[in-house]
């Protein structure tokens, strides 16, 4: 069943609902993906669901398995637990992985850095592998954190069994939910430098250098393309969840269960053309802009920086011009300290001339504010009384 412009993904990724405007576009009938077994198409700013065919149907993901794979490694370096000059040991069971491998020996070390590249680029299963157990201690207790990290981000039709996605029962994910992880891993700019690269090599200075060629030929051949991640096995046939940015609009789409990689190429460019030729996207804010600056109650610091939690856009079909909305910022007025840089201080509203609110997105602090001690507050109450009498 295919179905246009629903904006459907779950709001617990915070993503931004736009559907009001194109009411009337929504009863078209388009058939961009007409080999795949399953398909979606999205606006990835604001999460606007272009095309969909049978987008939650469980299916097997096979090598898309590794964006959630790549999304726990780039987590994981946001937090500081991973740099990318850290050395990660190649495990017999690492590289013991057959299919696509970047042919790691048992005791190798590679960089996270190179190991990204073998992961991206080449879709190394044994790099997949050395990866989740480095990270997790074992692959097992890696593909765990996977699996929560999906429950975290509501993607319902998903169960991961293993790091890399060769087949396995009980291993399977929908275009939906892959459309879910590839935009929450698309919050890392840094991930677009791995996928986006066209080739590369590994090994650089040894006498075995080994060179790296994209799976996604997309990258090279359709402008605008910088990932994310091919995949094919006998049972899942050929998937791709692709991202492509022009004019300031960046689409993301997924097929899976593709006959060939021709098809899937085309279907995919079909689908990107359909997005670029039909819809416009006017930025507001940038991720991370400064909207205002709060007091804090009882903070060892006393003001704090109000900064957009993501990059905030208006989508719009061609021709149609951004008026038609109106926006409001809303802040706590009451904070107090303790404040961490992951709280949702406030919110961005975005809504119709009519009252319809089409959007809502977070607000955070620029930092985390500790809680002063009592000396502190006591010399400022002082302070305060004293300037009150002069």
């Amino acid at each position: 069943m295919k179905r246009l412009l629903r904006s459907v993904l779950p709001v617990t990724i915070c993503l931004v609902f736009f559907s009001s405007s194109f009411a009337a576009a929504a009863e078209q009938q388009v058939n961009i993906a007409p080999h795949a077994t399953s398909a979606i198409l999205l606006e990835a700013d604001t999460g606007t669901v272009l095309y969909e065919k049978n987008s939650n149907e469980k299916l097997p993901p096979a090598s898309i398995t590794k964006v959630m794979t790549m999304l726990l490694v780039m987590e994981a370096i946001e937090r500081g637990e991973l740099k990318l000059t850290d050395k990660v040991k190649a495990s017999e069971r690492a590289a013991s992985m057959g299919g696509s491998q970047i042919f790691l020996q048992p005791g190798e070390e590679m960089t996270v850095d190179d190991m990204m590249k073998g992961i991206a680029i080449a879709s190394g299963n044994d790099a997949s592998v050395a990866m989740a157990e480095h990270i997790g201690g074992t692959e097992e207790a890696f593909v765990a954190k996977m699996n929560e990290r999906a429950k975290q981000l509501g993607m319902k039709n998903t169960h991961f069994v293993n790091a890399n996605g060769l087949p396995a029962p009980d291993h399977y994910s929908s275009a939906m939910d892959i459309a879910i992880m590839s935009r929450e891993l698309l919050k890392h700019d840094l991930i677009t430098k791995y996928t986006g690269t066209y080739q590369d090599y590994l090994r650089k200075d040894s006498g075995n250098p080994f060179w790296l060629v994209n799976t996604n030929r997309l990258v090279r051949f359709y402008e605008g393309v910088d990932g994310l991640k091919t995949g094919y096995t006998t049972e899942a046939k050929f998937c791709l969840t692709a991202t492509a940015k022009r004019n300031n609009m960046r689409v993301l789409a997924v097929v899976l269960g593709e006959p060939d990689p021709k098809t899937r190429n085309s279907e995919v460019s079909a689908m990107f053309n359909y997005a670029f030729n039909h819809f416009q996207v006017f930025p507001v804010y940038k991720k991370g802009d400064s909207i205002q600056t709060v007091k804090v109650d009882k903070g060892k610091e006393t003001t704090v920086k109000v900064l957009t939690s993501q990059a905030v856009t208006l989508l719009t079909k061609k021709g149609e011009s951004p008026d038609m909305y109106v926006k409001e910022v809303v802040v706590n007025p009451d904070l107090k300290a303790p404040v961490t840089k992951d709280q949702v201080i406030g919110h961005i509203f975005i809504r119709t001339k009519e009252g319809k609110e089409v959007a809502r997105i977070n607000l955070m602090p620029e930092k985390t504010i500790e809680q002063a001690g009592v000396w502190e507050i006591l010399k400022r109450t002082s302070r305060n009384i004293l300037i009150s009498y002069q």
